[in-house]
């Protein structure tokens, strides 16, 4: 069963259980997958169906900092709620470690030696942390391994 047959069923049971939640963020995340497919003219893999969902856990968790910060709390519980049944769906986050080894490995694997060759080693990370980790944290991590091995940056002391 793919990501995507997952997600209807899943609809459908929250449907017959009369959960307004669950069946309101499972239809947003279908939408969501049906805009990008039919943008693309295609359906999408496990893989891109992950990318989809990661970036509506990114804009909720967004959205819960604006609520806080405006007052809202009850806005921001609610997406919270939105967030962890999406979570659900996402593979375990990367962690510390496994992230900072997965880093190593495409820096040498792409021979990067300067913050130039940044894009090269996120092209090469973008799918193995697709939906397990947040894209700037990556960033930051790829910068500073890549600042610290540049001899010309002065930063080989690291910075991180």
């Amino acid at each position: 069963m793919t990501l995507r047959e997952r997600l209807h069923a899943e609809m459908t049971d929250a449907m017959r259980a009369h959960d307004a939640l669950s069946l309101d963020v499972l239809r947003m995340a279908l939408s969501s997958v049906y805009a990008v497919e039919k943008r693309e003219h295609r359906e999408l893999a496990d893989d891109e169906v992950l990318g989809v969902l990661s970036r509506e856990v990114k804009t909720r968790r967004e959205s819960v900092e604006a609520f806080r910060a405006g007052g809202r709390p009850d806005l921001a519980e609610k997406e919270e709620a939105e967030i962890a049944i999406l979570v659900g769906y996402l593979p375990a986050p990367l962690t510390d470690a496994e992230l900072r080894a997965l880093v190593d490995a495409a820096i040498a694997a792409t021979d990067a030696t300067s913050p130039r060759d940044l894009g090269r080693v996120m092209g090469r990370l973008s799918a193995e942390t697709r939906g397990r980790a947040d894209g700037k944290r990556v960033s930051a991590l790829v910068t500073a391994a890549l600042a610290a091995a540049d001899p010309s940056s002065g930063a080989a002391a690291g910075g991180g």
